[in-house]
């Protein structure tokens, strides 16, 4: 059964990376204003980017300059003022199963065990009950918590559940998967655990993922690609490649290829 997922899911890579010239996400002319007593405040200004089929791309940026918001937006929980978000070509007017979201807070469903909360979403959309627990099973597998399926959260660690949390957004199987800060709730060596955990994570299910942090480090370990936000009203500043292996290990922060790009990327938030 596991082994039937994953071709499936590398059949689909296939055909997405076939048609890599198409933006898995976009981000048009976007801009967000809050009205205020006295006024308005424009937190996001003129934001254009794009990902493409399993790229991931991370976003770091000064506290306040709206990164928060912008993920917000493109995972359609919150309205544009103007401008446009688009996932595989169509624009997004809301939430969908097409995006995957985890939050730096767990949002485990404390009352549910752990397979109850990876399947919770596929319940929502009434999938056969057959297909909800190969999903269920098959992400357990991957995020290696198959032993702890009928554990509650209060029994789970903080990386675990974490772990249910990225196998929950990814049980929907979504064209991108949206990270908000993911680990920053967790103490140092396990936030090097999750950011390995993560990378092999990606390589295994190939999907497309954007994710925000306010650690240089997380940023460049983990993304091909970084985009500096400046202060508010946040604008994309600079956009760094980050030329390192696909395979990654966390020696790999000690190289003097990885300290020229956080060198250039610190510099560019100073600024």
């Amino acid at each position: 059964m596991l082994n039937t997922r994953s071709q499936e899911l590398q059949r689909r890579s296939e055909l997405e990376i076939a048609s890599d010239s198409i933006a898995k996400l976009e981000v048009r002319a976007l801009s967000k204003s809050f009205v205020q007593s006295g006024g308005s405040i424009s937190v996001l200004e003129d934001i254009h980017f794009q990902l493409f089929s399993r790229e991931f791309v991370c976003l770091v940026g000064a506290s306040g300059c709206g990164k928060s918001t912008l993920l917000n937006i493109v995972a359609g929980l919150t309205a544009p003022s103007s401008g446009s978000v688009l996932v595989d070509g169509r624009k997004v007017t809301g939430p969908g199963s097409d995006r995957g979201m985890v939050f730096q807070n767990y949002t485990l469903y404390p009352w549910l065990t752990v397979a109850q909360n990876i399947a919770f979403g596929l319940k929502l959309r009434k999938l056969p009950k057959a297909e909800q627990r190969d999903r269920v099973n098959y992400y357990l597998d991957v995020v290696g918590l198959t032993q702890f399926a009928q554990s509650y959260p209060k029994q789970l660690s903080g990386g675990m559940k974490q772990r249910v949390a990225i196998a929950r957004a990814l049980a929907n199987e979504p064209a991108v998967l949206l990270m908000d800060e993911p680990f920053g709730a967790l103490d140092a060596q396990t936030k090097e655990q999750m950011q390995q955990f993560l990378l092999e994570l990606w390589e295994q299910t190939h999907v497309t993922v954007l994710m925000i942090t306010h650690d240089v480090e997380e940023a460049i370990f983990l993304s091909q690609r970084v985009y500096v936000m400046s202060a508010r009203p946040g604008r994309m500043k600079l956009e760094v490649p980050v030329d390192l292996p696909e395979h990654r290990n966390l020696e790999m922060k000690l190289s003097s290829e990885f300290v020229e790009i956080k060198r250039q990327i610190l510099h560019s938030l100073r600024d």
